[in-house]
């Protein structure tokens, strides 16, 4: 099995901390199209797949004839299988009750909601085209399509957020019942428009402290609603049968951090066979130009070494509630490892296992420096 991923660099405007490669240039959509479908006929033909994710971007902002053709060719190139996810990113802005039928209609059972926020005054600082109104009405346009299975994307760490209004967030989305939430920090990357805000004086960055305590809230609101934490950034509703994991974790980012190969097709879009790991150009007019004349798109590549594997391992898998697999190390992987976790497992930041390392709860705080301590450089 591998998962697809499809990069979609639509946007009708920009948000001010998005790293990620986009575009405004709405009127290459057809041309993106036609390309996509031709670099997906030069890659992996006939592979199945289990997932499949639209990211982008902003998926929505292609027609639903646009998604029909993109669909039909995945289907036409690889072999989907009968239960895969098909996860498609949206703004709340761009779905109705039309869209979300055609959605349903094409087979996606899984939509990926970019809230944010609840705050409108929130949602003007970063630039988002929708206000928080518009959220709940997208979520009811979804499932009264039969879309149950919905997440919904949440920021914190906004300047002059406080806890207050961040438990208020929080309570606004566990209103809606989704059946995952995603939850990051608001990040000032640079070569982002508010990372320059940031360098100019413009706007001040969350502190530390203050950002703990509101990971914190975040990690008991959800479990006191029945979510798992099964990621440091994700939360799955639990079933009501009393099951100890969710059935609705989210599939094709599970397979990312289980090591399972992945191919991306678009611009910017990466790539990962278990050997080597690969990049397409991130300029939406290179991409169409060498992709229409049957050539792979491609900027670069690395070959994954046992040392590289290794560290893919411990910056992946400990991300999960589940942590690192001891079986799938080599013997001297698995004692480097177990050498090297042995004094935060003492300081209580890893717990320990026959066949798994993980994090703790104290743990998942610092999981940056922890991971940098375990990788091999």
């Amino acid at each position: 099995m591998k998962s697809l991923y499809i990069h979609i660099p639509f946007c009708e405007s920009r948000c001010i901390y998005c790293g990620f490669y986009s575009t405004t240039r709405l009127t290459l959509r057809d041309e993106y199209i036609s390309a996509l479908v031709r670099e997906m006929s030069l890659r992996d033909v006939g592979s199945t797949i289990n997932t499949i994710y639209l990211g982008g971007g902003t998926p929505s902002q292609l027609s639903p004839k646009q998604l029909r053709t993109l669909l039909y060719n995945i289907n036409k190139v690889y072999c989907v299988d009968r239960n895969a996810e098909i996860t498609i990113e949206c703004n709340p802005d761009d779905i109705d009750k039309e869209y979300a039928v055609e959605l349903a209609d094409m087979g996606f059972n899984r939509v990926s909601l970019g809230a944010q926020t609840f705050s409108d005054e929130r949602l003007q600082f970063i630039k988002r085209r929708h206000n928080a109104r518009q959220i709940a009405v997208a979520v009811t346009a979804l499932r009264e399509a039969e879309i149950k299975n919905i997440s919904i994307d949440l920021m914190f760490g906004f300047p002059g957020q406080t806890l207050s209004d961040w438990e208020n967030d929080i309570k606004h989305a566990l209103a809606l019942q989704p059946r995952h939430i995603s939850a990051y920090s608001l990040m000032y990357e640079e070569g982002t428009p508010l990372h320059a805000m940031f360098e100019r004086g413009k706007t001040d960055q969350c502190n530390d402290e203050q950002s703990l305590a509101m990971f914190e809230l975040l990690v008991d609101m959800m479990k006191a609603d029945g979510y798992e934490h099964y990621e440091i950034s994700n939360f799955a509703k639990l079933s009501e049968d009393g099951g100890k994991s969710s059935p609705f974790r989210s599939v094709h980012n599970s397979n990312y951090w289980k090591n399972v190969p992945y191919t991306g097709i678009g611009a910017a879009a990466h790539s990962y066979d278990l050997h080597e790991r690969s990049w397409n150009i991130a300029d939406i007019t290179e991409y169409i130009k060498i992709a229409n004349i049957g050539k792979r798109p491609i900027e670069g590549s690395e070959l994954i070494d046992k040392d590289t594997h290794y560290n893919d391992i411990v910056t992946t898998a400990l991300r999960t509630r589940e942590g690192i697999c001891l079986n799938d190390l080599t013997m001297e992987q698995r004692e480097y490892l177990l050498k090297t976790a042995q004094p935060m497992y003492e300081r209580g930041l890893l717990a320990i296992t026959d066949t798994n390392i993980h994090l703790t709860r104290k743990g998942i705080f610092v999981s940056d420096s922890i991971m940098t301590e375990l990788i091999k450089i």
